[in-house]
C-alpha cells in the first residue's frame, strides 16, 4: 500500500528540491548535464528538484556524487 504524504512532506521534498537545484547551479551544471553525470533521467532530475517526487537515498547519492558534494548539504536547508 502507498503512503499519503502529509503537507508537511510535501514542504519538505520541496526544500530539498530546492537545495539540489541551487547546488546544482552553483556548480554551473545543466539537468542535461546531471543527467549524464548521474546516470538520472532529465525528467526525473526536473520532478526531484519541484519537490514533486520523493526518491531513493541512491539516487540523492548518484546526484551528490555528480555533483560533488557531501549528501548531507543537500539537507543543509531551514526547517
Amino acid at each position: 500500500m502507498r503512503r499519503k504524504y502529509t503537507k508537511e512532506d510535501y514542504e519538505f521534498l520541496r526544500k530539498l528540491g530546492h537545495r539540489i537545484r541551487e547546488l546544482r547551479e552553483q556548480t554551473d551544471l545543466s539537468q542535461a548535464a546531471l543527467e549524464i553525470d548521474s546516470k538520472m533521467s532529465k525528467n526525473q532530475i526536473g520532478r526531484i528538484e519541484r519537490g514533486e517526487i520523493s526518491t531513493s537515498v541512491a539516487n540523492l547519492n548518484l546526484m551528490a556524487k555528480a555533483l560533488q558534494v557531501d549528501i548531507q548539504s543537500f539537507f543543509d536547508f531551514e526547517e
